[in-house]
């Protein structure tokens, strides 16, 4: 049992750098709690929740019991749904004699991504302020770090925009739409920063990179005012085999990395999970990460060889570098290795003798640190929300308050204060990176991908709206972002993801999502493959049969063309690392 069920709080935040095993964590506890008779609820507050599969029922946006869970329920804040059950809110508090032309402005006004956003932030704060009354616990599994720190600030954003602002429009339509959720934004803004009703958990590994963004998060959080957080540290691992080359890296990293943990995170209070060597999806596994006598059934002994077609990563470069310029967008579940992918590509193609210019969209990157030097021919930056934001109101500011008087322009900076206004600055920028590849290589490393999304959505409505303008002119054809993404000989959809259940079932739902906006990825990169590795350790052994499951799952017909990067024993940071990975791996045979 872990120290933080023993004097649980009334809700509790998983959050974490993507990968580190927020959701199973999250399940597991929250599944604890319903075992030791509490009536808890499970929330989702992560658009590209995985809820459903892993405890084996379809979730909706309204609690639903899990079966076999006495007193456990759950659901999944859907982003779309909220979104309209705010546009509606928002037109019904107009008054009865606006006219249908207003409120089709009105319900225009609401149609974009900011909307999404801010409603889905509307149903979390809702929980936190009175909603979820009834329940003994709320147990929410927040998306991955960026998208989390974003979430958490709303409130504070939105109280403060609220005090200041007393016209009758903002960037999300009518305010009074707003200022009728005022009291609720207070009272969700209290319980989060009470200690005694709330307790952040920071989720981490035993893994360099992940203490770092452990550490970053818990300064973030406490810049918040939210200084209840606790530190869990999970998948342990312990070589059980003596003298396995491949177990005792893993171990000796590990070891490493807790070693060199920030002083900010060691005097947290901690608790540790150990590797399982099971999948975490179905109540048994979830039961059994935080009680081994629970254990499942260990899965039959893996295959000799990996199955399916397959090649490696410097197969997907050479067809890269066949053009000289492109979109390459990286994309998957946090936490599978996008960085690392965007940054081998990138380092790949200059080496071909290409241009090369990578960036990147997530709130929470690291390109640097995974670089740790520079190439001849590659450029590296980032779109900072900050910066951009700082721009985007200058840019405004110069453009339509040139010809106001003080009074115009005083009113038209504190529109310009909304939250939403980051938003919007950061598609701008997205597409501005965008455009950039009609003269040479872009290669973006995507946020996680409920963040993605949500940045997808901001192009389609971006879209929408330029293709309304220009459909009744007669003017030269526009060319938004969503028709470059949609182009394939100018964007090279790349989905990662790990040879396990769940990172491939995300991967196959954002293929799908991709789909239904008629952008077709163009390859699958399944990184941090242990089955070539040799290893004879008891625990990898075991998890090497759900490896090769997974391997076949995504070369039987989720991909089109799949590209396996082996786990190697260092973390590859640093361009001679990268450079590795372009080198590492052999081509499957064809007949395997």
């Amino acid at each position: 049992m872990l120290s933080l069920l023993l004097a649980p709080p009334r809700f509790l935040f998983f959050t974490g750098k993507g990968g580190v095993g927020k959701t199973s964590l999250a399940c597991a506890c929250a599944l604890a709690l319903a075992d030791a008779g509490r009536r808890v609820l499970l929330v989702s507050t992560d658009p590209a929740s995985n809820l459903d599969e892993m405890l084996g029922v379809a979730l909706s946006a309204s609690p639903t019991p899990v079966p076999g869970a006495a007193g456990l329920a759950a659901l999944n804040i859907d982003p779309e749904a909220a979104a309209e059950a705010y546009r509606l809110r928002v037109i019904e508090q107009m008054p009865g004699s606006s006219t249908d032309a207003e409120r089709g402005t009105v319900r225009e006004q609401l149609s974009g991504a900011c909307t999404t956003e801010i409603a889905a932030f509307d149903e979390f704060i809702g929980l936190l302020a009175g909603d979820a009354e009834g329940c003994d616990h709320v147990v929410f599994d927040t998306a991955p770090t960026g998208h989390t720190l974003r979430l958490l600030s709303l409130p504070k954003a939105w109280t403060g925009f609220l005090e200041g602002n007393d016209r009758g429009a903002s960037c999300l339509g009518p305010h009074s739409g707003l200022k009728m959720q005022e009291q609720r934004f207070r009272a969700g803004l209290r319980a989060l920063a009470d200690p005694g009703q709330t307790t952040i958990v920071l989720v981490t590994r035993a893994d360099a990179a992940a203490l770092r963004e452990a550490a970053r998060t818990h300064g973030e959080l406490l810049d918040l005012g939210l200084s209840n957080q606790r530190l869990v540290i999970n998948a342990v691992f312990r070589a059980a085999a003596a003298g396995d080359a491949v177990a005792g890296a893993l171990q000796a990293l590990g070891e490493q990395a807790l070693a060199a943990m920030p002083a900010s995170l060691a005097g947290l209070p901690q608790d540790r999970v150990p590797l399982r060597p099971f999948d975490m999806v179905g109540l048994p596994a979830l039961r059994a990460l935080l009680d081994p006598a629970a254990e499942p059934a260990r899965p039959a002994p893996p295959p000799a060889a990996l199955p399916g077609q397959w090649q490696p990563l410097r197969a997907l470069a050479d067809e890269l570098a066949a053009k000289d310029r492109g979109l390459v967008m990286v994309m998957g579940k946090g936490g599978v290795g996008k960085t690392t992918i965007a940054a081998a590509l990138a380092v790949a193609l200059a080496a071909r003798g290409k241009t090369v210019h990578l960036s990147t969209t997530d709130p929470a990157a690291h390109l640097a640190g995974t670089l740790e030097g520079s190439v001849p021919g590659l450029r590296v930056d980032r779109i900072d929300p900050a910066a951009e934001t700082q721009r985007y109101v200058a840019k405004i500011m110069a453009a339509r308050g040139r010809d106001l008087d003080e009074a115009g322009r005083a009113l038209l900076l504190e529109d310009l204060r909304s939250p939403c206004t980051e938003e919007v600055a950061v598609f701008h920028a997205f597409s501005r990176v965008v455009g950039q590849a009609r003269s040479a290589f872009v290669v973006l490393d995507t946020a996680p991908t409920g963040h993605t999304l949500l940045l997808m959505d901001a192009t389609g409505a971006y879209h929408r709206q330029m293709t309304r303008e220009f459909e009744a002119t007669a003017a030269a054809r526009v060319v938004t972002p969503l028709m470059r993404l949609q182009d394939p000989d100018y964007t090279r959809i790349v989905l990662v993801t790990l040879p396990e259940v769940t990172p491939v079932s995300e991967a196959a739902a954002l293929q799908d999502d991709l789909r239904r906006a008629r952008i077709e990825p163009f390859a699958w990169v399944v990184n941090r493959s242990l089955a070539a590795s040799g290893t004879r350790d008891p625990l990898l052994a075991a998890r090497l049969a759900g490896e090769a499951a997974q391997l076949a799952r995504v070369t039987g017909g989720l991909a089109r063309r799949t590209y396996v990067v082996p786990w190697v024993p260092r973390p590859p940071v640093g361009i001679a690392a990268l450079r590795g990975l372009d080198d590492a791996g052999t081509a499957a045979d064809s007949s395997a």
